[in-house]
């Protein structure tokens, strides 16, 4: 079991290596040498707009998520519909 753990370990490590390696060597490029990372960017006042509306929706997503899971909390049972 442990031995595994540990080989499915390193594919997941040579894979996220392989994929850094790959962002990497590309940077900044997104599509090879016609568009950098910065070209394909909104406008800076567009840009914050959206971080304005991210700031404060994701806490509103968050606390009713929470919510949620403390109102319904205990409520469903594991094999409750098995036959």
């Amino acid at each position: 079991m442990i031995c595994q753990r540990r080989r499915r370990a390193g594919a997941v490590a040579i894979f996220a290596l392989d994929f850094v390696g790959l962002a990497y060597s590309l940077f900044p490029y997104q599509v090879m040498g016609r568009i950098t990372l910065w070209q394909p960017a909104a406008d800076a006042s567009a840009l914050r707009f959206m971080l304005v509306g991210a700031l404060i929706v994701l806490p509103l997503l968050l606390a009713y998520t929470v919510f949620a899971y403390r109102v319904f909390r205990g409520k469903a049972q594991a094999g409750l519909y098995e036959q």
